[in-house]
C-alpha cells in the first residue's frame, strides 16, 4: 500500500500538509504515515532527568499522533501509521524512508511570507530527490491552502 509521509511539527502550515496527504491517500487507496521527531537528548551527567524528559516527550508525541491519527483516518479512510524518531529531522526522515519502501511520497507544506518556506522545505530544495535517503518524490503544498483548494488539487 502506498504511504504518504507527513512530518508532524508545530508549524501553522502543517495542517495543510496533513489535509493534502489525507486527500491524496483517499483518492489513491493509500495510507498516511505521521512522523513526529523528538529532539535529541543532551547532558549525559543528568541521565535521570534526561530520561524523564525523554519519557514525557514520547508520551506527548504519542498523544499528539493519536489525536492527529483520528483526523487522518476520518479524512483518508484508512488508519494512519504512527512513527516516532529521536534526533534531527532530516536524519529521522532518512531513517524512516530507508526502513519503509512503501513510503512513496513525502508531503510538506511551505510557509509563506518573511518566514521563508521552512527548514524541511529548504533542505529538500538543497538536497533534491535524495533528501530522504533514496529517490523519493516530495510534494510541497502552500501552507495557506484552504479545504476547497485541497479538494480541487488532490
Amino acid at each position: 500500500m502506498r504511504k504518504f509521509l507527513v512530518v508532524v511539527d508545530d508549524s501553522p502550515e502543517f495542517d495543510a500538509a496533513l489535509r493534502y496527504a489525507c486527500r491524496r491517500a483517499r483518492s489513491t487507496g493509500g495510507r498516511v504515515a505521521l512522523l513526529r521527531v523528538i529532539p535529541p537528548g543532551t547532558d549525559q551527567h543528568w541521565s535521570g532527568v534526561r530520561e524523564e524528559i525523554e519519557r514525557q516527550q514520547r508520551d506527548e508525541a504519542e498523544a499528539l499522533l493519536s489525536r492527529l491519527g483520528q483526523e487522518a483516518a476520518e479524512r483518508s479512510g484508512a488508519q494512519a501509521l504512527f512513527l516516532i524518531e529521536e534526533g534531527e529531522p532530516v536524519e529521522a526522515i532518512r531513517k524512516v524512508v530507508g526502513d519503509d519502501p512503501d513510503i512513496k511520497i513525502m508531503v510538506l507544506a511551505a510557509a509563506g511570507g518573511a518566514r521563508g518556506p521552512g527548514p524541511l522545505v529548504s533542505a529538500v530544495l538543497k538536497h533534491g530527490a535524495a533528501f530522504g535517503g533514496r529517490k523519493l518524490p516530495v510534494t510541497i503544498v502552500p501552507g495557506e491552502l484552504t479545504e476547497k483548494d485541497i479538494e480541487d488539487l488532490a
